[in-house]
């Protein structure tokens, strides 16, 4: 059996499960397949990217992510347009790229992925030179993932108490959009750029957006009272958003969005300042991805149903299988 190499990157930080002896787990389950595996750490921004361009350079098979989507974000954008394959195992907080192309969020599952080989080529976005695999945003969105990214506390429940305070204080901001030459003025919440159907947490801000079609889902959201806003917030989890009448949606290949001034962004939930017009655009078959060989059709209400039970089995298995290390421990 002919040897492949693969960098095993993990975020220590990234989400809230607990990632002690995971080096050993990877390296355990894939070397049967024949996949050798080297571990490595992330301790800041930009180190994935870095590490994951060695990998390629050195001629490795695929490299791994272990940790959040902007892990996934440096490591693809590293991967983008070579031979060298990105397998994810979701350890973030939204884990949104692992839950749009089929990825389990248990940890073997995920594994099994790898080991089976199968892979899908996605699309990404980028903006003024700037990668996304997931999700672009401007307006509310950006300002929760700038406000949640400062937070010592991870986890999806940090993130909705991040959410709510934000909309609390504030205010819809007037945008213009340009595409092919037609010009659209409109006060919004916020504008979404989706390659990927949702942000994360099983949130869908594009439910009809693809991976793999060359287009870009935009979704906006429009100034709106409270109350209309939380009903658009019930259709984002039901996989309904497109419907809402207080939504405008297009698919397009590239576009441009002028605000009145520069500030936050955010691109795969990691948030940054940009200036006042974002130029962007969709580069198809980008970076290769393990997935499903069939991945689910998505269905609203369906769809978003079955993936919370799967994340509460999910959950429950991972809780028995620490409390089996730490009985071992003690027995030992």
């Amino acid at each position: 059996m002919n040897k492949k190499k693969a960098l095993l990157i993990i975020n220590p930080i990234s989400g809230t499960r607990s990632k002690q002896g995971l080096g050993d787990v990877v390296k355990r389950h894939l070397k049967p397949h024949g996949i050798e595996v080297e571990v490595t750490f992330t301790s800041g921004r930009g180190d994935a990217f870095r590490m994951a361009s060695e990998a390629v350079e050195k001629g490795f098979h695929s490299v791994i992510s272990a940790g959040g989507d902007g892990t996934v974000n440096e490591i693809a954008n590293a991967l983008s347009f070579t031979d060298c394959v990105l397998g994810i195992l979701p350890y973030g907080s939204g884990n949104g790229l692992a839950r749009s192309v089929g990825i389990p969020q248990d940890i073997f599952a995920a594994l099994k992925l790898i080991e089976m080989g199968h892979i899908l080529i996605c699309d990404r976005g980028i903006v003024d030179d700037k990668p996304f695999y997931c999700t672009f945003g401007v307006g509310f969105d950006a300002a929760v993932s700038e406000k949640f990214a400062s937070m010592k506390k991870r986890g999806r429940i940090t993130y909705i108490r991040s959410a709510f305070r934000e909309f609390l204080n504030y205010h819809s901001q007037a945008y213009t959009i340009e595409i092919d030459g037609k010009v659209i003025t409109q006060k919004a919440l916020l504008i979404a750029v989706c390659n990927a159907p949702q942000y994360g947490n099983n949130a869908y801000i594009g439910p009809k957006a693809k991976l793999t079609d060359g287009l870009l889902d935009v979704t906006v959201v429009h100034a709106d009272n409270p109350f209309n806003t939380l009903l658009m917030s019930m259709d984002m989890l039901t996989g309904m958003l497109d419907k809402n009448r207080g939504i405008g949606s297009f698919k397009v290949p590239k576009l441009t969005i002028i605000r009145n001034e520069e500030g936050p962004v955010h691109l795969d939930g990691e948030p940054m300042h940009l200036g006042h017009a974002l130029d962007i655009k969709c580069e198809k078959g980008a970076v290769k991805i393990f997935a499903p060989e069939k991945p689910l059709e998505f269905y609203p209400f369906i769809s978003p149903i079955r993936a919370i039970l799967d994340d509460m089995r999910y959950d429950v298995m991972d809780k028995f299988r620490r409390l089996e290390n730490e009985y071992g421990k003690f027995q030992k």
